[in-house]
């Protein structure tokens, strides 16, 4: 696939924040991610750092505008700007003697430990030499600036020489043509920041690494100034890959599991309210449950269950997503918060989606992938594969990379498809003393489903794409653009193709696992003329069993670690979204042995 930039922005903000050129320094990618993408994450140093800043942005002071020569200043969390640089900075502290002042910006970490003794880090020089210059332009004569580390309780100085502000200068005019070429910049290479980095999940750097094409890459907008290149702060330089470098180990740089869990509601005339950061599920007036709004990743509420407006408004806040499902499982829509404020992913979706080469090519790769994932399902768990199957399932495979247009590629899927669902009955065990009827499949069917296993399904597609919307939300997709499955009104086609790969994976899985285990019996459904629904047991069931099975942990096949099934998901809309934008050069699909 060729290789496509991000649309370059029309007009840049005038005033870059002084702390964004810290990150710019610190790490390109972040500044980028943060400025550009308007993209932020806690963890546990920035909230560290946000508790400790406080106490001086409680009180808001201004500069005076004149001064006599032994006038003292001591002045809190000054909002100064500069139009000479197109910079704008809140100040910590501003403390001097008439128009002679000192910048002092407080850091929860410790200084750079050198033979000579504690020195500032590159990028806290550069922000505070971007300090001095606003005050410079504002009358204040700065010779020097005081970074205060928290965890040392140091105050460390750096002189404002001519040297130092020649850097700084050309860094704010690099870090505005990074922010104007819509190309974010590589990820550093076995980086020592990366792994406290608030960011590190969104930014994969490892993974991305891992999945780029083995290309040279072009470096034109990565700097060395203040270090940030090279082996003065730790990093191997931002190179790609070469055919010849040894393939490195991938660190793991996020949790296996996320500790947020999703929180299903089913039943009848419920309500969900909020109570300060807690929401409160009722029946008639009397308190059934109780969940903190931090604690949760999404809340899915199922049939005639009431969400109160100040309850959706908290979760709109906490950009915690709510899932409206019919009593039967539909999946019929979403409510969320603004969510990205980046649009530049989505402008660039849709310019690939008129790509017929993108489209055609990505098509095939998932195609292939969902193909390779049943076959892999049916060897680990049919009593007895049939040799032929398993063939033609690796030979489908196979022509989906090699079809010219997408109606012989749903051709292939189609073959497919029939193929595994005609050996599916032999998933289901039943013991011979088993003394519950045994569930009968016949092949796939739908709208409505016409037996249990197919009801089982339907509402764990549901369930699956449902997910995989949200997914696409907290990436920045529109889930609505598809690239296979092709736009069609309130439908969520770029979800169904993420989808594809995890069929067999995720949702047919859960349902061999809740039939084989007797989560759910045939005293789940009932039979309402030729359709046949779960009962509310049988669909709480049915969620346990998905749910088990999305915190199931299995290695990523790409970068060799274990994750649960609910972080691959995220994992690959974000490689996706590396494909969109050309810094991959294909989405590599997730398929297990």
């Amino acid at each position: 696939m060729a290789k496509a930039a991000l649309p370059r922005i029309a007009a840049a903000p005038d005033y870059l924040p002084a702390r964004m050129l810290n990150e710019f320094v610190y790490c390109p990618r972040l500044f980028f991610y943060e400025w550009v993408e308007g993209l932020f994450a806690h963890s546990a140093d920035t909230l560290d750092g946000a508790f400790r800043h406080e106490r001086h942005d409680r009180r808001e002071d201004d500069l005076p505008a004149t001064l006599d020569e032994n006038d003292r200043i001591h002045a809190r969390s000054i909002t100064l700007s500069s139009d000479a640089h197109g910079l704008i900075a809140r100040l910590d502290l501003v403390e001097g003697e008439g128009m002679r002042v000192t910048p002092v910006d407080y850091k929860r970490g410790a200084p750079k430990d050198t033979d000579a003794g504690p020195e500032m880090w590159p990028a806290d020089r550069a922000q505070l030499c971007a300090q001095a210059l606003v005050l410079r332009e504002h009358g204040y004569t700065v010779d020097e600036g005081v970074a205060y580390y928290y965890e040392t309780k140091q105050r460390v100085r750096v002189v404002i020489d001519d040297d130092l502000v020649r850097e700084t200068v050309a860094v704010i005019a690099e870090a505005r043509a990074v922010a104007g070429s819509g190309r974010i910049p590589l990820p550093l290479v076995d980086s020592p920041k990366c792994p406290r980095c608030s960011l590190v999940g969104i930014c994969l750097p490892d993974e991305t690494r891992r999945a780029m094409a083995l290309e040279p890459a072009d470096t034109s907008i990565q700097l060395d100034l203040f270090g940030i290149g090279g082996e003065a702060t730790g990093d191997r330089p931002l190179l790609s890959p070469s055919a010849g470098d040894e393939e490195e180990e991938v660190r793991r740089l996020v949790p296996a599991r996320d500790d947020l869990r999703p929180l299903y509601i089913t039943g009848f005339a419920l309500s969900v309210g909020k109570s300060d950061e807690v929401l409160q599920i009722r029946e008639k007036g009397k308190l059934l449950q109780e969940a903190r709004i931090h604690e949760i990743s999404q809340v899915n509420v199922f049939g005639a269950v009431t969400v109160t407006g100040p309850a959706l408004q908290a979760l709109c806040w906490a950009e915690k997503p709510v899932a409206h499902f019919s009593f039967g499982g539909w999946f019929a829509g979403m409510t969320t918060g603004l969510g990205l404020k980046n649009v530049f992913l989505r402008i660039a979706q849709v310019r690939r989606g008129d790509d017929p080469a993108f489209t055609l090519q990505l098509a095939r790769d998932l195609v292939a992938t969902k193909v390779r994932n049943q076959r892999t399902l049916l060897q680990r768990n049919h009593v007895e594969p049939s040799r032929f199957v398993l063939a033609r399932l690796k030979q489908l495979a196979d022509e989906a990379q090699e079809v010219a247009t997408t109606a012989s590629l749903l051709g292939v899927e189609g073959t497919a498809a029939r193929l595994y669902f005609e050996q599916f009955q032999g998933m289901l065990k039943r013991e011979p003393d088993d003394e519950l009827p045994a569930f009968d499949f016949n092949g796939r069917n739908r709208r409505p489903p016409r037996d249990p296993i197919n009801a089982l399904l339907s509402f764990a597609y549901s369930l699956l794409v449902k997910d995989l919307t949200i997914a696409c939300h907290t990436v920045g997709f529109d889930p609505f653009i598809g690239f296979y499955h092709q736009p069609r009104f309130g439908r969520p086609a770029l979800a169904l193709d993420l989808m594809e790969g995890f069929r067999a994976l995720i949702a047919d899985s859960a349902v061999l696992s809740a039939v084989n285990t007797r989560m759910v019996t045939p005293k789940d459904f009932i039979q309402v003329g030729r359709s046949v629904a779960m009962t509310p047991a049988g669909r709480k069931a049915m969620v346990r069993a998905y749910e088990q099975r999305m915190d199931n942990l299995v290695t990523h096949p790409l970068f060799g670690y274990r994750v649960s099934y609910r972080r691959v998901l995220e994992i690959q809309a974000r490689l996706l979204a590396r494909a969109v934008t050309g810094e991959l050069g294909h989405y590599p699909g997730f398929e297990t042995r």
